[in-house]
């Protein structure tokens, strides 16, 4: 029993399930460094999941398919949706059923990021998630850019109540911050197998400090500036 429990656990595969690159406007880190970081830190698999974009994640797909899951962090009326195994970019503003209809058509694996945490413009209220737990494969129940560990404990309390899987990720915005939560999966292919290694997932997980999120200010502030910049330059 001992060594097939040593092999079980060998098997697993640590994956990066939130993350973000250049594509998004509060972010910095090129494709093509967050796939080195992922590299050099032995994260198996990666969802990148840019702000309602999947560019970022195409492009590092391209330098290492087998590695690197396109997803989408996608703004919706009531919230933000987090999805695995997009093939077709969903935009911001709509429904979160019709955001949900159109990621279930494609055959997404859909969780919800951060639903309680209070800071963030994605945040969701309870009534309206409880609108919506049916259509969802997953919770985000530990996101390490959280500042309260409160919103963390809410969502797992609620993935728990309502018999829903749990999703955990870094939430990462520069490389270095890639590994800080990872799940343990048994390997997978495609949104149904992965909806299958989710029960028998583990998590690592780590907090991690505000200032953290001083690295997206001032990703969007570059941005800004330099979109300004362009826009001073001669025709």
């Amino acid at each position: 029993m001992a060594t097939s429990l040593l092999w079980y656990n060998a098997r697993m595969v640590r994956v990066e399930f939130h993350c973000h690159t250049s594509a998004s406007k509060d972010s910095l880190t090129r494709p093509a460094d967050l796939v080195d970081a992922c590299r050099r830190k032995r994260i198996e698999r990666v969802v990148i999941t840019d702000h309602n974009s999947i560019v970022g994640a195409r492009a590092a797909q391209k330098l290492d398919p087998e590695r690197v899951i396109v997803g989408e962090e996608i703004m919706t009326t009531r919230g933000e949706i987090l999805a695995a195994f997009v093939t077709e970019e969903i935009p911001a503003g709509l429904s979160p059923q019709e955001t949900i209809r159109r990621l279930k058509n494609q055959g997404a694996f859909i969780s919800v990021s951060h639903p309680f945490d209070e800071f963030r413009k994605g945040a969701w209220r309870l009534d309206d998630l409880l609108e919506i737990i049916a259509d969802v494969d997953a919770i985000e129940v530990f996101n390490s850019r959280c500042v309260l560990p409160r919103f963390n404990r809410a969502a797992q309390a609620f993935a728990e109540k309502h018999g829903l899987a749990g999703t955990v990720g870094s939430d990462a915005h520069a490389a270095f911050e890639l590994g800080r939560s990872l799940l343990l999966l048994n390997p997978f292919e495609g949104a149904d197998e992965m909806r299958v290694a989710l029960r028998s997932a583990r998590a690592q997980t780590h907090l991690s400090p505000p200032w953290f999120h001083l690295i997206s200010r001032f990703a969007v502030l570059r941005k800004k500036i330099k979109i300004g910049l362009d826009m001073l330059q001669p025709p």
